[in-house]
């Protein structure tokens, strides 16, 4: 019986595309999670899964130049974001590393989420989901959501001509109904920053 929920599971996997995250619920068609964790683990014993993280596994990329790719950050967080139908808003280094405000790839990620707070440790890497209040989770855009979250990392009395020019650069790809909405949920200080591009 274990070996044929293990084939099912395995078949499912085979069916997605590479890359794509399983956690032991994504199987509740084929079995309970129990049942399809122990599974999962054995797939990853045949060397035909990897485990990410504990109860995070994937049947990762395989590219002819640069060989195995793992899921990154976004990929994972955004992953456990739908699997737990929860809202995540990145913040801190993590937000200045994706609107390119910093280099230096942060080895603690950390998200606002109105789901549970927890740790996933990836690797060196470690994804920290904090739990928010609703309006911090509530900005719609891809880039006015970062640029929000970034700038009250810097600080108000911190933040340099330079930042706000490259910040407002990347806003005007935003769409604008997403900023207008965005800004009403940002602090007076960032939005009296951010006026101009309404």
């Amino acid at each position: 019986m274990s070996e044929s929920i293990e084939h099912k599971i395995l078949k499912k996997i085979k069916k997605a595309r590479r890359g794509t995250l399983f956690f032991p619920n994504s199987f509740s068609g084929i079995a309970i999670s129990k049942t399809a964790g122990k599974a999962l683990e054995r797939l990853v014993h045949s060397g035909e899964l990897v485990r990410m993280a504990t109860g995070i596994y994937t049947r990762p990329k395989e590219d002819p130049v640069i060989g195995t790719v793992f899921p990154d950050i976004d990929e994972i967080s955004s992953a456990l974001a739908r699997r737990d139908k929860a809202r995540i808003v990145p913040t801190g280094n993590y937000a200045l590393y994706k609107l390119g405000l910093t280099s230096q790839v942060p080895l603690n990620a950390v998200f606002y989420t109105d789901g549970s707070a927890r740790k996933v440790t990836i690797g060196k890497q470690v994804i920290t989901f904090k739990r928010a209040s609703a309006k911090n989770v509530a900005a719609k855009g891809e880039i006015s959501k970062l640029a929000i979250q970034a700038l009250r990392t810097i600080g108000k009395d911190e933040v340099t001509t330079e930042q706000i020019v490259k910040i407002r650069a990347l806003l005007e790809k935003e769409k604008e109904w997403h900023l207008q909405h965005d800004l009403k949920l940002a602090p007076v200080w960032i939005r009296k920053l951010l006026k101009s591009l309404d």
